[in-house]
């Protein structure tokens, strides 16, 4: 006699059980989470914890009672707002706000400008050498930041700097970029020097996704070479343009390492010159960690205020040009 339905069995004779459909797809939707769970623990230990740690700290601070130097004289009490209040009237840290401002003013502009006008250029169908002229543009981008600060740090010191010695046998002026406001153009080389690059990529690689059959009705019209980029090339870049100056912001108010290197070679930068520097000098200079993280989550809302405002700007003004 034979059986209606055929039953599977495993290596040892037992059979294997048969999954039902509503298990099947409730595994399905619960596969994402597994492979999310790492990178959500790494996030968490890593990003959330620290700054919910540093939240804390801003809103404590530590009261000496009495005039006893054992372990009960200091004890950690609840500060509300104080510690943001003595950050944002404290004269150093809006002074090195003031600063950055001045600083991201003409680093912004002028790194943004040169990547987009090299990737403009390495896009022209008349470019030779694009491959090493892309990387050669690139490779600051890869020397860290320390390392850019001292190499350009030594070529602004007069007695080792080869410019100078050039411009001493020309008999031409040799001005002093480590001291007053040519401390701004010096800071601001370094920066442009590692940044052009990579958002040069991140502009070229946007103008390599424009359809080719654009360019070649541009053309048929009578459009000039520098008519297309103007009227087609830059506007269909512009998500790439908002992007890189997404960037710039964020890197600009958070700079740190470029002043920090110079410092020794300059008494124009003092240890307070960044917002960033001025959180550094609480913490491990004074020794006062809780008014330290409350400048330092002041810089990071700063920084997210900025950042997100800009964008919602720009997504705003493309929504509007869009309805037109």
């Amino acid at each position: 006699m034979t059986s209606a339905h055929r039953t599977s069995y495993g290596a040892k004779g037992a059979p294997y059980a048969r999954r039902s459909p509503a298990t099947t797809v409730e595994r399905a939707r619960s596969a994402p989470f597994f492979f999310l769970l790492p990178a959500a623990v790494l996030f968490a230990l890593f990003f959330a914890l620290p700054i919910g740690y540093a939240v804390w700290l801003s809103l404590h601070k530590i009261e000496v009672k009495g005039l006893g130097l054992g372990s009960g004289a200091r004890s950690e009490v609840w500060a509300g707002l104080a510690n943001y209040a003595d950050a944002l009237t404290d004269s150093e840290f809006v002074g090195g706000a003031l600063r950055v401002l001045g600083y991201g003013a003409i680093v912004i502009p002028v790194m943004l400008g040169l990547a987009l006008v090299l990737a403009l250029m390495l896009d022209s169908e008349k470019v030779r050498l694009a491959p090493f002229t892309r990387l050669a543009i690139f490779l600051p981008y890869a020397v860290p930041g320390v390392v850019a600060a001292l190499l350009w740090g030594f070529l602004y010191l007069p007695d080792v700097s080869p410019f100078y010695f050039v411009l001493d046998r020309l008999g031409l002026p040799q001005p002093d970029l480590l001291d007053g406001g040519g401390l701004y153009a010096a800071l601001s080389n370094i920066a442009v020097w590692g940044g052009t690059g990579f958002n040069m990529i991140v502009i070229y690689t946007s103008l390599q996704t424009i359809p080719a059959e654009v360019y070649e009705a541009a053309k048929l019209d009578g459009a000039t070479p520098l008519q297309i980029a103007l009227r087609i090339k830059i506007p269909m870049v512009a998500p790439s343009l908002v992007l890189t100056f997404f960037f710039s912001i964020i890197a600009t108010l958070q700079v740190f390492s470029e002043p920090t290197t110079l410092k020794p070679l300059t008494n124009s930068v003092s240890t307070t010159w960044s917002p960033l520097m001025k959180v550094y000098q609480d913490a491990f200079g004074k020794g006062d960690i809780h008014t330290a993280a409350a400048g330092a989550v002041i810089i990071a809302v700063a920084t997210l205020v900025l950042s997100f405002g800009f964008l919602r700007a720009a997504g705003s003004r493309s929504r509007q040009e869009e309805a037109r």
